[in-house]
């Protein structure tokens, strides 16, 4: 049996009826808010797009950018982009990997590790990164 994205965690942002309660990612689009073009059904409680596909429309909720992931295929992707000033970056970073779906976290670490030296060449990257994690 495949997991849910969001399994048992009843203190997580996600709404009740979101499909990432039960199903794992890849198996839902997610929205940018709810619309016309994704109707909640009270059968099931989802909302879902014409094609019948499950749709999660609070993406800040489930910490998932907005893609077609299981109508297009859409990768599972977020990009890191540093702020402007180094006193910014500690609660950037924060925001950004506390606020991401668990499966974007590798990926964001490993860009924020090969990003930071570039843009603050004076930053100690591993101190950075343990700050902004606790």
């Amino acid at each position: 049996m495949v997991e849910a994205f969001v399994s048992g965690d009843v203190l997580h942002l996600a709404c009740g009826v979101c499909p990432s309660r039960r199903l794992p990612v890849g198996e839902f689009d997610v929205y940018e808010r709810p619309c016309k073009e994704a109707p909640f059904d009270p059968s099931d409680g989802f909302r879902y797009s014409a094609d019948r596909v499950p749709v999660c429309v609070h993406p800040e909720k489930v910490g998932l950018p907005v893609a077609m992931y299981k109508s297009e295929g859409a990768p599972l992707v977020k990009k890191v982009e540093l702020p402007e000033t180094e006193a910014e970056l500690v609660p950037y970073l924060h925001d950004l990997l506390y606020g991401a779906a668990p499966a974007l976290l590798d990926g964001l670490i490993e860009q924020a590790y090969a990003e930071i030296p570039r843009v603050f060449p004076d930053v100690d990257v591993l101190e950075t990164l343990r700050r902004a994690l606790s």
